[in-house]
């Protein structure tokens, strides 16, 4: 009978809860680290507020904004930033970029409801704001809750205005009216996608009407505010970046206090988890590099997104000062492509394969491909990397769980894992389980966001 045992031992794979595996002290390391988690998210509302509180981050622990010409040797700390809305950051290795560097890759983009470029309008004696949402949401989640006002506006002399609204206790907040069931009965009937409109989703900000005779006194009156406060005009608006964002302090969730909850931990977690193995990095074996990209929401693309060349230019400018060619870096190079990936809900499991799927305190979750139905968008990472990823895991004590995206045919997501690997870069996705993805306050686990940050620090510390 033992021999039995020990032989089902020696062949079945079988997984276990996080906390099976862990003593009081790492599951103690793991609460401390996500203390710190939690605050970063609670002032990181938009990707500029995300890679602000980055670079400060980063300068506590010697980082230098790179320059041209600078002298890199084994150590040498730098970052550059990219339009104030993405951020790369580098710990030069011991070794030449020619042979390869070690890069993780998460975006700190999340889903809002920006600002339309002339958004302000009064309608019944109510000023309200109109919106065009960014990334995929559920329109109907973002209606009758507490919204801030977060972003810049560009004035035409070139200044830059910051604005936060809602943040602080003392702000007034704002929201997006829904109808009362007692008149809702046709709104019902219709489908969730339909029920609340793109166009429906406008922000309501005031109703005080300015004291004089002429049209529009709700609409002059919010403006006259604006103007005291910001010095700004109607005008400005057109050149402004202003995002509407859930104004929910992020809190611990359960009695036990094991999960987090928050608006932008996709993919705020894992980019936190990238950034904090980065301060850590003092002499790598291989250059170390994390990115904090923009615009992975809508598909990666513009000048600080994924699919920009914004980060050719910062790794050629490191290959050029050791006289490396930027192809040869990067067949050399490992990426983990650091993005959450959906956890297995028991509210909802018909849309998941629950033996492939990430289930709550697994583990950070390996995810060989993403993409749609039949593995449409994916870069899907060779065996080998998966062998790779499971050696330096199991050397350092990384709990880790395979998982993909939902049933086959049930829909599926990307990541920018696929730009990753179309420059000739290895690379895999791994990162933080969620629930309620992409909802105004979304749910992770703390050994699965530590166990990320954990990941993070082996792939840099590899060889």
């Amino acid at each position: 009978m033992t021999e039995q045992k020990d032989y089902r031992k020696a062949l079945f794979y079988e997984q276990k809860n996080g906390y099976d595996l862990i003593d009081a002290d790492e599951a103690g390391k793991a609460e401390q680290y996500c203390a710190g988690y939690k605050e970063f998210l609670n002032e990181a509302r938009t990707e500029r507020e995300a890679v602000a509180i980055a670079v400060e981050m980063a300068k506590k622990e010697g980082f230098a904004e790179y320059k041209p010409g600078m002298r890199l040797t084994p150590g040498t700390k730098l970052y550059s930033i990219n339009r104030g809305k993405a951020l790369m950051l580098a710990v030069i290795g011991e070794k030449p970029l020619s042979e390869g560097c070690v890069v993780a890759a998460a975006h700190v983009d999340a889903p809002r409801l920006d600002l339309k470029q002339l958004p302000l309008y009064e309608e019944s004696e109510m000023a309200f704001f109109k919106t065009h949402y960014y990334g995929g949401i559920k329109k109907y989640q973002w209606t009758a809750i507490p919204l801030e006002l977060h972003g810049v506006v560009a004035l035409r002399n070139g200044d830059l205005v910051d604005v936060v609204i809602g943040r602080d206790k003392n702000d007034p907040q704002f929201v997006i009216t829904d109808l009362l069931p007692h008149l809702a009965a046709d709104q019902m009937k219709k489908t969730m996608s339909e029920a609340i409109t793109g166009e429906g989703l406008n922000i309501l900000i005031g109703s005080t009407p300015y004291a004089d005779d002429g049209k529009d006194r709700v609409k002059l009156a919010v403006l006259s505010i604006l103007a005291d406060r910001y010095d700004i005009v109607e005008e400005d608006f057109v050149s402004a970046e202003l995002a509407a964002v859930p104004a929910f302090d992020v809190r611990d969730v359960g009695l036990d206090r094991s999960l987090i909850g928050g608006y932008g931990q996709d993919d705020r977690v894992c980019a936190y988890a990238e950034l904090r193995a980065i301060l850590n990095m003092e002499k790598p074996a291989r250059t170390c590099v994390c990115i904090l990209a923009d615009k992975e929401e809508t598909g990666s693309d513009g000048v600080s997104g994924m699919q920009s060349q914004a980060f050719e230019a910062f790794i050629g400018a490191l290959c050029e000062a050791q006289d490396v060619c930027l192809r040869t870096c990067f067949s050399k190079s490992f990426c983990l492509s650091a993005d959450v990936t959906a956890a297995f809900d028991p509210n909802y499991p018909d849309v998941s394969d629950k033996r492939n799927e990430a289930k709550i305190n697994y583990g950070v979750g390996i995810s060989k491909y993403t993409g749609a139905r039949g593995k449409s968008g994916t870069s899907d990472a060779s065996a080998e990397i998966v062998a790779y990823i499971r050696r330096i895991f199991a050397e350092n004590g990384v709990v880790w769980q395979m998982c993909e995206l939902g049933k086959v045919d049930q829909g599926g997501g990307g990541t920018v894992a696929k730009y990753m690997a179309n420059r000739n870069i290895d690379t895999i996705d791994a990162g933080v389980p969620v629930l309620s993805m992409h909802a105004p306050f979304e749910v992770v686990s703390k050994f699965d966001c530590y166990m990320t940050y954990k990941s993070v620090l082996a792939v840099y510390n590899g060889e």
